[in-house]
This record gives structure tokens, C-alpha cells and sequence, in this order.
């Protein structure tokens, strides 16, 4: 995957830990999601809207989507690691501290707006919480703190390429 280069005043480029950090983001909002929401807390499955995990057969059918689902986020953390990895070898590289956080806020804030609206409210695959007087409240909760990590990750990449 070929990152878009964005190159400073002083002629680092800021382009591949942005691109490596954001796709870590996107692995990590993934693990936080899948073992924090579904495994500790139990809110949802990733199925759990369609087959409610009341039977030994539906609570199956939900975990094996959510290793699926881990697998994926696993690929996507792995790629962006590696990334990272090829973009430390250029000196040329800026290794800013706000580049790398501001990536990861970003990643996770794609990942958390992606997931929540097609598995939220374009599949109904799930909510953020299922166990709920207002699903829906929780599920654009979600989108909202989604847009203000995105905001912050985006402030921060724009503060590191200075």
C-alpha cells in the first residue's frame, strides 16, 4: 500500500507513520471493541441484533463472527506495524510523536465510524448496547464521540507535520 507522501519544510515526510499509525488505530479500536464491548461487558456479539445469543447455537454462530471479526482486525494492526517498520528505515521519515498518536486517535475513530454505521444502522448486525431501553441513543452516542476522536486525531497529525 503505497502512502500519500506529505513532505515538511525541513523535507521529512510525514505521509508513512500517518498512513502505518492510522491503520494501527484501525486494528486497536478494533481490539478495543471486540474485547471490551463484546467479551468483558457483554453489550453486543456481532451478530447479536440478527441471532440473540439465548441459545447454545446462536451464542456459537456469534462468537465464531466475532474470531472473524478479531482475525481481520488482527490483519489490518499487523499491516500497519509492518509499515511502520519500512517507514523507520527512511531517515528521511518524521517520527513525531503527535504523527504517530494523532494516527492512532484517527484510526480508531474510522474504524468506530465504519462499524457503526453499516453494523449499527445500515446492516443492523448489531447495537452498542443490546440490553437497552434506546439502542438507538447508545448506537449515535457512539458515532458521536466517533467524530470528535476523528477531529483530535486529525488536530494532532496536523500539529506533528509542523
Amino acid at each position: 500500500m503505497k502512502s500519500i507522501e506529505h513532505q515538511n519544510r525541513n523535507g521529512s515526510k510525514s505521509g508513512p507513520v500517518t498512513a502505518a499509525a492510522t491503520l494501527i488505530g484501525v486494528g486497536m479500536g478494533g481490539f478495543v471493541d471486540g474485547i471490551l464491548l463484546h467479551q468483558i461487558l457483554q453489550w453486543h456479539n456481532m451478530l447479536s441484533a440478527k441471532l440473540p445469543p439465548d441459545t447454545l447455537l446462536n451464542a456459537k454462530t456469534n462468537m465464531f463472527w466475532d474470531g472473524m471479526f478479531h482475525a481481520f482486525v488482527w490483519i489490518v494492526a499487523m499491516s500497519g506495524i509492518m509499515m511502520l517498520w519500512n517507514a523507520m528505515k527512511d531517515p528521511a521519515t518524521n517520527m513525531s510523536n503527535k504523527l504517530f498518536s494523532g494516527g492512532l486517535v484517527l484510526g480508531w475513530g474510522l474504524f468506530n465510524i465504519v462499524e457503526g454505521i453499516l453494523d449499527h444502522h445500515l446492516l443492523v448486525l448489531h447495537n452498542v448496547r443490546e440490553v437497552s431501553e434506546n439502542p438507538s441513543s447508545w448506537n449515535f452516542g457512539f458515532l458521536g464521540l466517533s467524530v470528535v476522536m476523528l477531529v483530535i486525531g486529525w488536530q494532532l497529525i496536523k500539529s506533528g507535520r509542523k
